[in-house]
């Protein structure tokens, strides 16, 4: 099965390199704020127009698409920009494809074609102040080697780790490079290759994770996540780890003098801190996902509303720090790579507050309540296992959205449904004993535990 992915590898570029890398995307840069201003005055033209009375096909058009920008560009650029020859084409061209694209964004918004808030209008771009990066559709652009890449105009750069991953596929005939974006973060050039990828999607799971079984994940701050095996994933908190650096950093900042050579150095030192702190939270979010959809056969999580979450002031940067959306994210396109199947569980699904063993609802549970105790049959247990052991409940005879289908988005009868009263430790119809048996040895642990 043919599937996008994309490989990102940093840059070690010598001192020329980097310069010309500097100068590419300036080039972007210059590109998309030449079109922006284009734009704005055509606008102004037509405004003008309008009222002297014209209309219809007398009035100036306005370049709001890519293959109109790149006409205007090609007719003007030999007199606003005499240096264009100096870098590659591309440079120039991926500029003027962000600014089509943020039209585009535009139009959509306000059309209710795209989703969210309102797109605002693109504004100008500063150096110094906006992301450097453009893109290599055409060309000879591509790994030269498992250490070196060839980007026009550029020339052949070191790559920082060996790019073997991306060589071998492309050697094989199973990938096709589609294009290449170079990009700047905390001071450190990086090359992201989007590849069409022929990958070997397996019919179903594994002998392993047959084994395994299936298994629900509830995700949250005390813990950034709790299996339903028992197991609990400690939260890392790289962000409260380097929030005194921070500080020091940014004092740091606000103290300097504006536009001088040390405050170029204090920004460079923020952007490494929070780089630092991003790359350490992927790492960790990759090894999450990664295990749990080689491991399991079904994975059942909660369709969170982080962004209502994160409205709370007390929370919001210990939720932002978790990350729980990408957990999703990641999910989603690995349980298809490795054979396994993703479960979303409804957004109003009260994993929380039902008994895991009798069906029985505790209403009272608070976000300051970390253990659960079930009115009915009197079990005692954490929070968060309790809620992980009902998300696996659901695997059996749910009408959940499964793979890369999303939980509901208004109360569903899987929500209003009344639980059914057991006695405690016997099996539903849907469970086998040997899962029974593993709550309550985890119900007997809890409650004895000092």
């Amino acid at each position: 099965m043919k599937t996008l992915q994309a490989y990102r590898f940093a840059l070690d570029p010598n001192a020329a390199q980097g310069a010309n890398l500097h100068r590419h995307a300036g080039a972007a840069r210059f590109a998309y704020n030449w079109g922006l201003a284009r734009v704005k005055a055509a606008f102004a033209q037509r405004d003008a127009e309008q009222s002297y009375g014209l209309g219809g096909d007398a009035l100036t058009p306005v370049p709001w698409t890519l293959p109109a920008l790149r006409l205007a560009w090609n007719a003007a650029k030999r007199d606003v920009a005499p240096w264009w020859d100096e870098c590659s084409k591309e440079a120039f061209s991926a500029g003027l494809d962000q600014l089509a694209r943020g039209l585009k964004n535009v139009t959509d918004s306000r059309r209710g074609k795209r989703k969210g808030q309102r797109v605002g209008f693109p504004r100008f771009k500063k150096r110094g102040k906006a992301r450097d990066s453009f893109r290599y559709t055409t060309g000879a652009y591509g790994p030269a080697d498992d250490h070196l890449v060839t980007l026009p105009r550029i020339g052949r750069v070191k790559v920082h780790e060996p790019m073997g991953a991306l060589t071998g596929r492309l050697a094989q005939g199973r990938a096709r490079l589609l294009g290449a974006t170079v990009s700047r973060t905390a001071g450190r050039w990086f090359v992201s290759f989007t590849v069409e990828v022929d990958r070997e999607m397996p019919g179903g799971p594994s002998r392993r994770q047959r084994r395994a079984g299936p298994v629900g994940v509830d995700l949250g701050v005390k813990h950034l996540a709790v299996l339903s095996t028992g197991e609990m994933v400690a939260n890392p908190k790289h962000l409260a780890g380097s929030l005194r650096r921070l500080r020091k950093a940014s004092r740091a900042y606000a103290r300097s003098k504006s536009a001088s050579a040390g405050r170029r150095q204090r920004v460079a030192r923020l952007a490494r801190i929070h780089a630092r702190v991003a790359h350490q939270r992927h790492d960790g979010l990759h090894k999450l996902t990664t295990g749990l959809a080689k491991t399991h056969s079904v994975i059942v999580v909660e369709d969170l509303h982080v962004a209502g979450m994160v409205r709370n002031r007390r929370l919001a940067r210990a939720i932002a720090d978790t990350a729980m959306a990408q957990v999703r994210r990641q999910l989603l396109y690995k349980t298809r790579w490795y054979g396994s199947r993703l479960i979303v569980a409804d957004r109003w699904y009260p994993s929380s507050k039902t008994c895991s063993d009798c069906g029985g609802r505790n209403p009272s549970l608070t976000l300051a309540d970390r253990t659960f105790i079930c009115p009915s049959c009197g079990l005692v247990v954490d929070r968060d296992l309790n809620a992980a052991v009902n998300l696996r409940h659901l695997v059996a005879g749910s009408a959940l959205e499964t793979e890369n289908a999303r939980g509901g988005d208004r109360e569903t009868a899987l929500a209003r449904q009344v639980p059914t009263k057991r006695e405690p430790g016997t099996a539903r119809a849907d469970q086998t004993g040997s899962a029974v048996l593993s709550r309550t040895a985890a119900r007997q642990r809890l409650t004895h535990a000092p």
